[in-house]
């Protein structure tokens, strides 16, 4: 090994240490589980399962050719967030490049945001999807909610407990999820379109079935397309999970943007193949897919117990979700803390000396995600608004950090053998920049999402509070706030680590 490679300017813990922490978190994740990190968490499963029954309710079959228009959008975004990645390799990203690229108070704006996201989104997966297939999954007729609640926060405590044993288990379990991702949901579309082609049974409809449809009486063209298009932006999102993991990833400067990268990427085309076979499967007579989803199409083609099988693997992946889901929150939590931006950030930031995982942070976010649950238990539409709030979020929070690139873009020093978008930065960051404003548009200004945006305008109200009251005194005094720079040149980085704020 050469000397400069081993320096303490190039080794992980040195990048870590340039930018003012400590590395306490442990390097596991090789390329394949920081992969398996950024695939998990976008979850085509998840998202087609969840929305696709709205996107056929809007346009017919046309709507799954609204897939590809969202997966360029998010590839775009990929590819800024990914150049990113390789220069501010820390955990808690998005709230990193916002602190570090523009300000601490702007750091805490996107560090909000994702805090709102966690909070609300894994309780809404678990209690409005992954409880309900699991009881069918069992067998389980005409289930109570208080059997729906038990189910969700049964699923949400194991997946927690997964990562306070260790980020080992955890990406193991991840890892898994890869294949049943493939399985659960391309194998079994190829399947469907395979006993479709072979008149297995009875369809009524031929291959221009995925060409049919149209908006709903009395309702545009765009605004259904606008609204059908939400399958493809509700679900292809999450893939920087893989950049909040960094201080964990061995060699986070390249596998980190690969993996964003390509997550979107392979994601985009399984998920068009998946949408392609459930929908052709779709029977046109008997009500098959109005009365029982998606559910009773498998069971219509593969029969209950086949049907029960795969929709078991779906359970599954919803459960690697929130494993990894769980774990990024947990991480912002700490990467905040540390920086002594919440309260409570001496204890939050502990990490556990013999599992390396922070406990406090982890056991925060999983009391955060219950008493959402609860919440929605009581007040079911009340809280379906708010998980639909959460769709509004994560844009938001990219839309955020995309400007911040935009604005110190050229600041952004090229390290060797990282990734750079080159030439084609100013289009890619023009051309992202265009599809998040389209599609904050799309999730804010239709009357169905205005109950959502005042969740929105709640939750920004509630952070601005802690700013003006806490905040912003401990961030003007140097008591709290990550520093604002970038990732210095690797033969300058410091060659000592500095004691992190709140420390």
């Amino acid at each position: 090994m050469s000397s400069q490679s081993a320096s303490p300017a190039t080794t992980e813990e040195g990048v870590v240490g340039a930018f003012g922490y400590r590395q306490e978190l442990r390097r596991t994740l090789r390329f394949f589980s920081v992969f398996a990190v950024a695939f998990s968490i976008i979850s085509i499963t998840t998202g087609i399962f969840l929305n696709f029954g709205a996107g056929i309710a809007e346009l017919g079959p046309l709507s799954i050719w609204t897939w590809p228009v969202a997966a360029v959008g998010q590839t775009l975004v990929a590819l800024v967030l990914a150049e990113l990645a390789t220069r501010i390799p820390l955990a808690g990203a998005n709230y990193q490049w916002g602190a570090r690229l523009v300000s601490p108070a702007y750091g805490w704006l996107v560090g909000a945001l994702g805090l709102m996201y966690s909070a609300v989104g894994l309780p809404g997966i678990m209690l409005l999807a992954a409880a309900p297939l699991t009881e069918y999954v069992l067998g389980v007729d005409a289930a109570s909610q208080r059997t729906t609640l038990l189910i969700a926060v049964l699923i949400l405590t194991v997946a927690y407990l997964v990562n306070v044993v260790s980020v080992q288990l955890a990406a193991r379990v991840n890892n898994v999820a890869v294949f049943t991702e493939v399985i659960g949901t391309v194998v079994v579309a190829v399947i469907l379109f395979a006993l479709w082609g072979t008149d297995a049974k009875p369809s009524g409809h031929g291959i221009s079935f995925l060409f049919s449809g149209g908006p709903p009486p009395g309702q545009s063209w765009w605004y259904a397309i606008a609204l059908a298009g939400l399958i493809g932006i509700y679900t292809i999102v999450g893939f920087e999970t893989a950049a909040d993991m960094a201080e964990e990833a061995i060699d986070a400067r390249r596998a980190v943007p690969r993996a964003m990268i390509g997550s979107v990427l392979v994601s985009a085309v399984l998920g068009m193949v998946v949408l392609i076979g459930f929908t052709i499967a779709i029977p046109s007579a008997g009500g098959v897919f109005e009365q029982a989803g998606l559910p009773g199409v498998f069971e219509y083609w593969l029969g209950p117990t086949m049907a029960r099988i795969f929709i078991g693997v779906v359970v599954f992946s919803m459960f690697a979700l929130t494993v990894i889901g769980g774990a990024a929150n947990a991480r912002l939590i700490y990467a905040m803390s540390r920086d002594n931006m919440l309260p409570a950030s001496g204890w939050l930031r502990r990490v556990n000396p013999t599992t390396r995982t922070p406990i406090p942070a982890l056991a925060v976010s999983w009391v955060l995600c219950i008493a959402v649950m609860l919440y929605g238990y009581n007040s079911g539409n009340a809280f379906g608004t708010l998980v639909g709030a959460t769709a509004l979020v994560p844009f938001l929070i990219y839309l955020l950090t995309v400007v911040a690139y935009g604005v110190k873009r050229r600041k952004l020093e090229r390290l060797p053998g990282a990734f750079h978008l080159g030439r084609w930065a100013v289009p890619v960051f023009v051309a992202s920049l265009a599809w998040l404003v389209l599609v904050v548009l799309v999730l804010s200004l239709p009357a169905e999402f205005h109950t959502a945006d005042y969740y929105v305008l709640g939750g920004v109200a509630l952070a601005a509070l802690w700013y003006v009251t806490v905040l912003r005194r401990r961030i003007a005094t140097g008591q709290a706030g990550a520093g604002t720079g970038f990732a210095l040149p690797e033969a300058a980085a410091p060659e000592a680590p500095v004691r992190p704020v709140g420390a």
